[in-house]
């Protein structure tokens, strides 16, 4: 026998020491990397590309769980799998990081020059922007890191110079002059996902614009006093009656000089306000719509920061936005018209990165032209070849799609993609490749050499981006990647990108490729704390999954929490409420522990309640699948585990365990098929905790142990014990890479597989000749017939070491069946005899019930009669104030009109909990008063 102090596991978990060390060993020996195709069927995913500048976020490490889960899973079924992983350059906030930089040394980005700039953030990238690449690995992800790629690399940006070519020379690209969400602090467009809205206090201006013939005014309400500068025109409409006599007519602008006509639209609601409603179609993007229309002039009044350009009357020009609404303000009331000014609830857009309020701006920007685009990527969803999960998304997919608008593509910025243009000196514009090639055109087209100005814009980060799927595979050329690996299988991304990212994808991967991208898009819910509430710094509920995995102290946890808060009173009640929840900081769950939490969290179609509850319970599993195997390891090392046997004699607990094993391993198998994590979760840390470690290693123990027991069985309960486990964690693997790698590695040899790596190792397939219904059902009987006896001794407050006698009635049938199983009852139940009862059952004894067959314990002389009625009756006494305090809660008309819907659940559920324990008291003081009046 193998010396177990040298050979058999530590006694405790330390996730910690096990991650680190497996994860080393992966990638070095190139596991993650998909091999040869020698004739296997391919398999890949694509990882959203996170910014360089991030850090893992809770919604990253639910998706890259997810993702992980797949590769793994199919990377066992002999698929040579690829998971391409890379970060995006992410234009605006990696410009920000370097010019805050910049701005500590007293520096500008314009200090430098727009090539030294340049230089610096990539010197800053080199350095500092891998990060989330590192915490990827701390999770586990097994990407093939050798494939790494950046959407700057050389080759990604020939790819995006060929885009963007080949859709200018095709006509689809264009330069034009339209409204675009403008950052003034940034000094560029910027897409609407980096637009954030949020509701704020302020106020609605009411102003009295004077008919042009003297005949009265109209008071127009705008929440933009500043932007009536630009008002090209009052609307009104078409079917109001107040209005129907002022149609075509003119007003007077205030503080301009200028008239402007008074028009009729649909776009104007009659029941608002006054019924009539400034136009400005260079400052609002609703008005910008009724200004094509109309034909109306759009005047900009605003320079590129905002501030009042010359445009505008003299008195109000170089004013910041916001002084100049002031002044505007003042100057209506003392002219007499400002009729009033009430207080108003507005969405105000502030950009994500500088938190400036965004401005609607009239700017020459380079556009895609996106109809026809969409047109086939509507078509590729409509016909299945591609499939979103959950189906209802696609709803939202061709709401976007059919309702797209020409893309802006161009950034005012200096990091990312600058557009492949050339102007000469006359203007004419030049769009190559090739540098080196745009300057031979011009001296072909000027017959000399000339001097060229390349556009300074750099393009959109979402224009690189959707290329991601197949650039990364060597587009455009066709490389052996790109006939392996595209395309892909299926896309995880969250909603909020469907139309920023997936669209695009889908667009341009059937332009360029003439094949859609992916066959599913898996769409992810958002990751919510516990209490349902999205996760955000200002409310301090922020959980960092690299805290959840190494833990963190509570003053380190404290500071991440408040670190750069503005507002110190905020500052201050968020630290509050975190000394309040985490009084010891976060523990080390591991990153096992954090992945299977998201992934029985990962129902489709909802978001995630992420509660700390969940992966304390799941860091138990870890120690129980721990301890577990050091059970199995100490009752198999140096022991015949009949691995060369011909033929092995199971016992009935051995059969059992088979046959439920074989239904687990199409179930777990069909879920992650079919993106059913939560399911796939479930099911094997049942059959895991449940059915293996809390039943069948019971069970197997008078077998092991028995000195009658022939030593075939034993043999034969040695195999079943170490194979069952050992096909287990190869269901878990996916899931728990790194516990079931540490422990695989100690027992696939006693049942005979080899194998360097449970990750290369081949998914358990079903065997229906192990399957035996009939004997499931029996075995289920026996764990309900154990379960009543438990049930009576833990209400009774019966000692667990207690043996006891318990009388039966049934019918022959399940009388057989106890026969049968003799052998397990007695020990699991720790009986000491058990009868067939003949006749009245004797009063005060505690009674079950399991199918047909009725349980008797009789008590007297197991418990002290007085004792237990008191511990009874206090228990009774307890439970009546839990439970009023509940119902006082629940037939309070305040809490129900003001507690969320989830936490008026959680104390309906307590309320049934208290009633049930309440009952069953009830019935176990019955017993005893019963037993008292027999004696």
């Amino acid at each position: 026998m193998v010396d177990l102090a040298d050979n058999t596991l530590p006694k405790t978990y330390d996730p910690r020491d096990v991650e680190t060390r497996h994860y080393a060993k992966w990638e070095k020996m190139g596991y993650f990397e998909p091999g040869e195709k020698a004739g296997r069927e391919s398999y890949s995913i694509m990882i959203p590309p996170p910014n360089v500048t991030g850090n893992l976020h809770m919604g990253h490490a639910f998706q890259d769980t997810i993702m992980d889960a797949l590769i793994r899973y199919n990377r066992m079924q002999g698929k040579q799998t690829l998971w391409q992983v890379g970060t995006d350059h992410a234009g605006i906030a990696t410009q920000m990081v370097v010019e805050r930089q910049l701005e500590a040394e007293g520096k500008t980005r314009h200090d430098l020059g727009r090539d030294e700039f340049i230089k610096r953030v990539w010197q800053w990238k080199e350095s500092s922007g891998g990060t989330i690449v590192r915490q990827l690995r701390r999770l586990g992800a097994s990407c093939d890191w050798s494939r790494e790629k950046f959407t700057m690399d050389p080759q990604m940006s020939d790819a995006v110079r060929e885009e963007f070519v080949r859709l200018y020379n095709e006509g689809l690209i264009y330069r034009g002059k339209r409204l675009v969400n403008w950052d003034p602090v940034l000094h560029t467009a910027v897409s609407d996902l980096e637009v954030i809205s949020e509701q704020e206090d302020g106020f609605m201006w009411n102003i009295r614009y004077p008919m042009a013939d003297g005949s009265g005014y109209l008071v127009v309400a705008t929440t933009r006093p500043e932007t009536m500068l630009g008002d090209s025109a009052v609307a009104v409409h078409p079917k109001d009656e107040r209005y129907l006599a002022i149609h075509g007519k003119e007003v007077t602008l205030p503080l301009t000089g200028r008239t402007i006509p008074v028009i009729v639209d649909d776009y104007v609601d009659p029941e608002f306000g006054s019924g009539c409603v400034k136009i400005t179609p260079a400052h609002d993007f609703n008005d910008n719509e009724v200004g094509g229309r109309h034909d109306l002039e759009l005047i900009n009044i605003f320079t590129n920061d905002a501030t009042i350009n010359d445009t505008a009357p003299e008195a109000y020009r170089g004013m910041d936005r916001f002084v100049a609404r002031k002044k505007i303000v003042a100057d209506l009331e003392e002219l007499g018209l400002l009729e009033k000014v009430e207080p108003h609830k507005l969405m105000i857009p502030r950009g994500d990165r500088s938190k400036a309020i965004i401005e609607p701006y009239l700017t020459d920007q380079w556009y895609v032209k996106t109809s026809s685009l969409a047109q086939e990527a509507i078509k590729a969803v409509e016909d299945g070849r591609i499939r979103f999960v959950p189906a209802n998304w696609d709803k939202t997919y061709f709401e976007w799609m059919r309702n797209i608008q020409d893309w802006c593509i161009s950034r005012q910025i200096w990091w990312g993609h600058q557009i492949p243009a050339w102007y000469g000196p006359d203007g004419h514009l030049f769009v190559c490749n090739c540098e080196e090639e745009v300057y031979e055109w011009a001296a072909e087209h000027y017959g000399r050499p000339v001097n060229l100005t390349r556009d300074p814009d750099v393009l959109d980060t979402w224009f690189s981006s959707a290329l991601w799927p197949f650039a990364t595979l060597g587009w455009p050329k066709l490389t052996k990647e790109m006939e392996d690996f595209y395309p892909t299988n299926v896309l995880v991304t969250a909603f909020d990108i469907i139309f920023f990212w997936v669209a695009r994808m889908v667009m341009m991967g059937l332009k360029f490729t003439k094949k859609v991208p992916f066959h599913d898009v898996y769409i992810t819910g958002l990751v919510r704390d516990g209490e349902g509430n999205k996760m955000s710094k200002s409310k301090g509920n922020v959980l960092d999954p690299l805290d959840l995995i190494d833990g963190i102290d509570l003053d380190s946890l404290v500071e991440k929490r408040t670190k750069d808060m503005m507002q110190p009173h905020l500052a201050k009640k968020i630290a509050k409420a975190t000394r309040k929840e985490f009084p010891d900081g976060i523990p080390p769950f591991g990153a096992d522990a954090l992945r299977f939490t998201m992934a029985s969290l990962a129902t489709q179609g909802r978001d995630i309640k992420f509660d700390l509850g969940r992966i304390e319970g799941y860091r138990n599993f870890c120690n129980k699948l721990w301890n577990a195997t050091r059970f199995v390891l100490m009752n198999s090392e140096g022991k015949n585990c009949g691995v060369s046997s011909e033929t092995l004699n199971y016992t009935y607990a051995d059969r059992w365990i088979l046959s439920r094993l074989q239904q687990v391993k199409k179930e777990v198998a069909g879920s992650l098929e079919e993106y059913r994590f939560n399911d796939a979760a479930s099911v094997v840390y049942q059959f895991v905790w449940g059915s293996y470690c809390d039943w069948y290693l019971e069970m197997v123990k008078p077998v092991l142990y028995g000195d009658e027991v022939a030593e075939t069985y034993k043999i034969a309960t040695r195999h079943c014990m170490v194979g069952v486990l050992e096909e287990s964690l190869r269901l878990l693997h996916p899931l728990m890479p790194f516990i079931t790698e540490e422990l695989w590695q100690k027992v696939a040899g006693l049942v005979g597989r080899s194998g360097k790596s449970i990750m290369i190792a081949s998914w358990p397939q079903p065997d229906a000749s192990y399957v035996d219904l009939d004997l499931e059902k029996e075995l289920t009987w026996v764990m309900s017939l154990v379960t009543a006896v438990r049930t009576i001794r833990a209400e009774m407050d019966i000692s667990p070491g207690k043996r006891l006698a318990i009388l039966v009635q049934g019918s022959q049938d399940m009388v057989t069946r106890l026969q049968r199983h003799h052998g397990l009852i007695v020990p699991l139940a720790k009986l000491d005899s058990w009868q067939i009862l003949e006749g009245e059952a004797p009063q005060g004894a505690a009674t079950g019930v399991v199918e047909e067959m009725q349980i008797f314990i009789p008590l007297a002389g197991l418990i002290d009669v007085e004792a237990e009625t008191s511990r009874l009756q206090k228990g009774l006494q307890k439970l009546d104030k839990e439970l009023q305090r509940v119902v006082g809660k629940l037939t309070n008309p305040n809490f129900l009109a003001k507690a969320k819907p989830e936490v008026v659940a959680k104390e309906k559920g307590k309320q049934q909990e208290l009633e049930e324990k309440k009952n069953s008291l009830t019935e176990a003081l019955l017993r005893i008063e019963k037993l008292r009046s027999a004696s």
